[in-house]
């Protein structure tokens, strides 16, 4: 499924994110940027050890924030490592949306003209899948409303459930 928004586009894609081919991915991360299990883990076991190296040289990033690294091994040439909210810590909604929104303004800086996400904080920390779909695809479309030199936003998404939620989201939108 895609949407066009201004010059640029909004693509939904079932898929394994490691797979992708866009400028950079984005990591699900927690504040520590330790690759752990989920994405991270499959983005540490497909991209190799220099991403958690320069992870740990960066040391933290905090809720809501996003730092870049390289990509190891990977097709997408940065990963751009997203700290999305804990279900239940409070103002999940904001925390999301400006990890998604943080994101975007770290291709932008480092002038990526494409990006992929993972529908972030859905796994281990809990956060609903539908909420997820909106507050991302609505901020990647505001976003991509003002001037922006990214061209494309990918949200792979591995699952049928995930896929599913999102794909209802973009029809609504």
């Amino acid at each position: 499924m895609k949407l066009q928004v201004n010059q640029s586009s909004i693509e939904l894609v079932q898929g394994d994110i490691t797979e992708s081919d866009t400028d950079a991915i984005v990591n699900p991360a927690n504040e520590q940027l330790i690759l752990g299990a989920g994405v991270a883990g499959a983005i540490r076991i497909k991209g190799g050890a220099s991403i958690q190296e320069e992870c740990r040289v960066i040391g933290h990033c905090p809720v809501g924030e996003a730092v870049i690294t390289g990509s190891g091994h990977l097709k997408a040439k940065h990963v751009i490592h997203a700290v999305g909210p804990r279900q239940g810590e409070g103002d999940e909604e904001i925390k999301l949306k400006n990890a998604t929104l943080n994101s975007l303004k770290v291709a932008e800086k480092n002038s990526l003209k494409s990006i992929t996400f993972p529908a972030i904080s859905t796994g281990i920390f809990g956060f609903p899948m539908d909420a997820c779909a909106r507050i991302m695809l609505t901020t990647a479309k505001e976003y991509l409303s003002g001037t922006t030199n990214i061209q494309r936003v990918v949200f792979a998404l591995f699952d049928d459930e995930s896929f599913e939620a999102f794909k209802e989201q973009a029809m609504e939108q």
